[in-house]
């Protein structure tokens, strides 16, 4: 991963997808980066604020949480107590030409929010 090596590990990767391991622990914070579309699988439970321009939202998940990551630019901060496990399945084929640039997107969607 060009951004952010300390807490990205690239885990399996074909032409069509690339799977990332991603850790850190509470206090850490990453550069501003990018994810394409990807589905998100959590492996321990995290707090964690995601900043894209002026829009903030703090997320917090349980382990075992699978959810849709829609392409959005942004950082984070692990703002809560524990370190931060996930698996990201980014898919290497372009967003839908209509998917919307929204910053209200940032963060994982639940099956129910699709």
């Amino acid at each position: 991963m060009a951004t952010n090596p300390d807490h990205y590990q690239v885990v399996f990767e074909n032409e069509r997808v690339r799977v990332l391991m991603y850790t850190d622990r509470p206090g850490d914070e990453t550069t501003p980066h990018a994810h394409p579309d990807s589905v998100m699988y959590t492996l321990s439970a995290f707090r964690r604020r995601l900043v894209a321009g002026e829009v903030q939202r703090d997320v917090e998940l349980a382990a075992g949480v699978v959810g849709w990551l829609p392409a959005q630019r942004h950082y984070g901060v692990n703002i809560g107590e524990t370190p931060t496990q996930v698996l990201f399945v980014e898919l290497k084929e372009p967003a839908a030409p209509d998917a919307p640039d929204d910053p209200r997107a940032l963060g994982p969607r639940s099956s129910a929010e699709q």
